[in-house]
């Protein structure tokens, strides 16, 4: 298969699985790039992802997630040539380790002109304690908004055409990307996919550490739904953006 895909991944203190990930991910078909933000880590992030064979851009602080996926994915394009059509984009968590290996269905509606932008759904699903009211604002603000039903609207295993990604930029604070991606790129008459993948990362905990976690995403999707609001309306009273929630097994 011809390389067409570059994989993004943002990490911050990920030392001790960021390799398993970025070797999973370069053995990907079409894969023939893999960039890893190091956002900041104090580990030894971006020394272990290059070793593992990643191109590695390092932020001198952490700058949040949103930040990272805007240095890494223009990085890619940088090498595409007038003959060599642009890389598609697959953003993937840093922590998803060997499981990585299991993505390539993101691409492939993304690489057949099926969709602009895939999203993840994971078919073993991780207890993520507390989680869920973030979940659920972040589904109910992107239903108001485009009429679009996410099953996990926060996954960011997430695969794109390089003009889905320009049109979303610049993308949404911290973590109120995944939100405000699915919301602008329907709203822009961009096609929407949910694949299901069977791909795990790291539950979260319930100590002190990922409450204050879960407060800061709390926090940016409030923020990026607040920006989209009030929903656009028809004078029929209808939202004047629709869209079809298509899940491939």
């Amino acid at each position: 298969m011809s390389a067409d895909t570059a994989v993004v991944i943002p990490a911050a203190n990920e030392a001790d699985r960021i390799a398993a990930t970025v070797k999973a991910a370069a053995a990907l078909p079409g894969v023939d790039l893999v960039v890893v933000v190091d956002d900041g880590s104090h580990d030894q992030t971006g020394r272990v992802a290059r070793a593992a064979g990643a191109r590695v851009v390092r932020h001198s602080r952490n700058r949040g997630k949103a930040a990272a996926m805007e240095t890494g994915g223009p990085r890619p394009y940088a090498s595409s040539t007038r003959t060599t059509p642009p890389r598609h984009l697959l953003f993937l968590d840093a922590d998803l380790g060997e499981t990585a290996q299991t993505a390539a269905p993101l691409i492939e509606p993304v690489r057949a002109g099926e969709a602009d932008m895939t999203i993840a759904v994971f078919s073993t699903r991780v207890k993520l304690g507390g989680h869920g009211l973030v979940v659920r604002l972040s589904k109910e603000g992107i239903r108001r908004a485009t009429g679009f039903d996410a099953t996990q609207p926060l996954n960011g295993q997430r695969c794109l055409t390089r003009a889905a990604f320009e049109a979303a930029r610049p993308l949404a604070h911290g973590f109120g990307v995944e939100t405000a991606l699915t919301i602008d790129l329907l709203r822009k008459g961009f096609r929407v996919k949910e694949v299901e993948v069977d791909m795990a990362h790291r539950a979260t905990g319930t100590d002190f550490r990922a409450q204050l976690h879960r407060a800061r995403q709390l926090r940016d999707v409030a923020r990026a739904l607040a920006v989209r609001e009030p929903v656009v309306v028809q004078k029929s009273g209808q939202t004047s953006s629709q869209a079809l929630n298509r899940r491939t097994p």
